[in-house]
């Protein structure tokens, strides 16, 4: 359907009184990034790309074609909670596709005081407003609970909602480490992934895993050994998939490019995706400024106006095999200071990269 021109008069009302309600619960990697160690920040400086606004990003018309396959942006909801929880879907999906969105990727299917909502009017509200369901974040466990709405203690409802809504990827953001921290503790998790995909496969849907920063730690028993390289190996390729959280595993390399014993460990985020591009699906879009100060080695921000090279990532996957058909960029910031204007610029930049003519 046609995308809308104008903002809603309402909502652009509500929005100007309403303030954020507080948080609620192939090519070599070296080639294309540089030396494996050397974090994001420092690419993009090397390169003249910092910001997203440097010599050589190729925006603007008529300079290549677009980096970001027509198509592929989507929105991870839960940026989004504040306008959700106060304004509804309907307001919210409306201001989505006016800012050019194609899809969106759920953080629960509830709209707080705009009023009770059934998966098949979210999935038809979704719908009219040009929108594709691409996947959900649900818990990967709550063992205290046995009703938790999460893929340990109630699968099959977790699966019947995402097959109500139409999606084809259902996944989690919760880490691997409902055992654990060793390596055979990260095993029973992989074993569990493992079920979830299988039962999610007999559905004709993918499950996956989001990254944070920590599943790029080292395991407590074996000090030498990356956590996420045991979920990757101990997991089946054909039924469980993994969402990258671009900026999270940036700050994993920041955080853990040293063992705990102080020795080197260098790891480059893409080149995980470059060797099995397969196996990634989804991508988390959302940048940082490198600050060596922070834990992280990073401070949130908008999506441009941060130092994280975008360009060269996204067109670095492009490259590999369906490259542009296969994967799907979900836009995110975990605290945005105005939700829709993070959003709009979002969707601005990323449909502003040009790949070099």
């Amino acid at each position: 359907m046609s995308r809308k021109k104008s903002a809603d008069p309402e909502l652009a009302h509500q929005l100007s009184r309403r303030g954020m309600l507080g948080v609620a619960a192939g090519v070599s990697a070296a080639a294309l990034l540089g030396a494996s160690a050397v974090p994001a920040a420092a690419q993009g400086a090397q390169s003249g790309h910092g910001h997203g606004h440097g010599p050589g990003t190729g925006t603007g018309p008529g300079k290549g074609q677009p980096v970001l396959t027509p198509g592929r942006l989507g929105v991870q909801l839960y940026s989004l909670r504040d306008k959700v929880s106060t304004l509804g879907f309907a307001k919210v999906f409306d201001e989505l596709e006016r800012f050019g969105y194609d899809e969106i990727e759920y953080a629960g299917y509830t709209q707080g005081e705009a009023g009770a909502i059934t998966l098949p009017q979210l999935k038809r509200l979704a719908r009219d407003h040009g929108l594709k369901g691409i996947g959900s974040h649900v818990n990967y466990y709550d063992d205290n609970n046995p009703g938790a709405y999460s893929f340990a203690q109630n699968l099959t409802k977790v699966l019947d909602d995402a097959q109500a809504l139409g999606l084809e990827h259902v996944g989690t953001a919760s880490g691997p480490f409902r055992y654990g921290s060793t390596v055979d503790a990260w095993k029973r998790a992989a074993a569990d992934f493992n079920t979830y995909g299988a039962a999610a496969k007999r559905r004709g849907m993918k499950f996956y895993q989001h990254n944070h920063a920590e599943e790029f730690s080292f395991a407590t028993d074996k000090p030498n050994v990356r956590l996420y390289d045991v979920l990757l190996a101990e997991t089946d390729p054909n039924l469980v998939y993994l969402e990258m959280d671009i900026y999270w595993a940036f700050a994993g390399q920041f955080r853990f490019s040293r063992t705990v014993e102080g020795r080197p460990a260098p790891f480059d985020p893409l080149s995980y995706v470059l060797k099995q591009p397969h196996r990634y699906p989804l991508f988390h879009v959302k940048d940082g400024i490198e600050d060596i100060a922070a834990r992280d080695g990073y401070r949130m921000v908008d999506v441009g106006d941060g130092d994280i090279d975008y360009k060269r990532f996204i067109s670095a996957v492009n490259k590999t095999r369906d490259g542009r058909r296969a994967h799907h960029w979900q836009v995110e910031h975990d605290q945005p200071v105005d939700s829709l204007a993070f959003a709009r610029k979002s969707a601005a930049h990323l449909h502003s990269l040009r790949e070099k003519c």
